[in-house]
């Protein structure tokens, strides 16, 4: 069965430096509430479509809510290592070098000598699975410094985020815990979980989720849950 679909979007990034801020061009139908979001940027206020912007002092990152979940976008300093490093090359450059060209969203890559092929923008829209879940983010809260997903986003262990291993990035999924019934939506902007050497099974989950996201679908204290994912958002960028 075809799931709702929300509303697209399109990408305001390059105007701003970031990877995924948006216009909302329709209402929101999967979650009550519309979508509601702040950008900082200068010291003007303007809204464009359902999304009002406020441009004042702060960094380079956009907030916005769908329904009752909040998300906060921002463009990681190029410095800073990621959160997942396994990744070696992005559509046949240096991972670094695809997101400055923009060359992420649904470009091959390759970890570990393995190559992956995401799905298109088309071929997501009924993008439906179960399997297994996993989270990942606790080792990076003791680390200097932050860190980067693989689309250049500031990585946020506590917000409701997720890493997929073929879906586009950036896009958004309601994730099911289908052993307590919770469901939450959250913002794919990273790859993975990835076969690791003590655990090669690791590879055959589905969706790896921040620890925010883990622990508000109850799968923090167990490590993993079985799941389903849908894809809300289609598109974005």
């Amino acid at each position: 069965m075809k799931i709702p679909r929300v509303a697209n979007l399109a990408m305001i990034g390059l105007a701003l430096g970031l990877p995924a801020c948006a216009i909302i061009k329709a209402p929101y139908d999967v979650t009550k509430g519309a979508i509601v979001g702040t950008l900082w940027l200068g010291k003007t206020t303007y809204q464009v479509g359902k999304l009002t912007y406020r441009v004042g002092a702060g960094g380079t990152k956009a907030i916005y809510t769908i329904g009752k979940y909040t998300y906060v976008v921002a463009k990681a300093p190029f410095d800073w290592p990621f959160a997942n490093e396994e990744i070696d090359s992005i559509n046949g450059l240096p991972p670094k070098e695809a997101i400055r060209t923009g060359r992420v969203k649904d470009s091959p890559y390759v970890v570990k000598g393995r190559k992956y092929y995401p799905m298109s923008v088309e071929q997501a829209e009924d993008y439906r699975e179960t399997g297994i879940a996993s989270w990942y983010g606790y080792e990076t809260r003791n680390k200097k410094g932050g860190r980067m997903t693989a689309n250049g986003e500031s990585f946020d262990p506590n917000g409701l985020t997720a890493a997929h291993k073929y879906l586009p990035l950036p896009m958004y999924v309601r994730v099911t815990n289908l052993e307590n019934r919770r469901s939450i939506i959250v913002r794919v902007n990273d790859r993975g979980p990835f076969p690791s050497r003590d655990n090669p099974s690791s590879g055959e989950r589905i969706i790896d989720l921040s620890l925010g996201a883990a622990k508000r679908l109850g799968v923090y204290r167990n490590g993993t849950a079985r799941v389903r994912v849908e894809a809300l958002q289609l598109k974005e960028g």
